[in-house]
């Protein structure tokens, strides 16, 4: 049975750090497409970063230099490091899988529940 289970949020100060950690069962994290999505209240959900199985990354804009996708050896856990982190950062986070190597398509079929990170000014 696939599930993903995020930890690691909390409440932070700007220019803080958090490592988001996406625990997963039922498949091997390097194998598939894994993504980090984040939503703010009143605001769509927005897409955050990328890693495919061939370890190659993506970031939108706005965290591209701040924030590093990774997974571990043992291919059960995908990670967020986030750092200088702004109030503008404060969301739900959600890790995601898609049932496929690339990162190209946005059919995600597989989604935590979220973990909270909140920048306080």
């Amino acid at each position: 049975q696939v599930q993903l289970v995020e930890s690691g949020g909390g409440s932070v100060q700007a220019g803080g750090s958090l490592r988001l950690s996406c625990a997963a069962s039922g498949f091997s994290v390097n194998s598939v497409c894994m993504a980090w999505f984040r939503q703010a209240p009143g605001k769509l959900r927005e897409k955050v970063a990328t890693i495919n199985s061939g370890s190659a990354t993506g970031y939108t804009e706005s965290v591209k230099g701040r924030f590093t996708i990774s997974r571990d050896n043992a291919e059960t856990t995908l990670y967020l490091q986030m750092g200088s982190l702004t109030p503008e950062d404060t969301a739900m986070y959600y890790c995601a899988a898609r049932l496929g190597r690339s990162c190209v398509y946005s059919d995600y079929a597989y989604w935590g529940q979220g973990t909270q990170v909140t920048v306080s000014s």
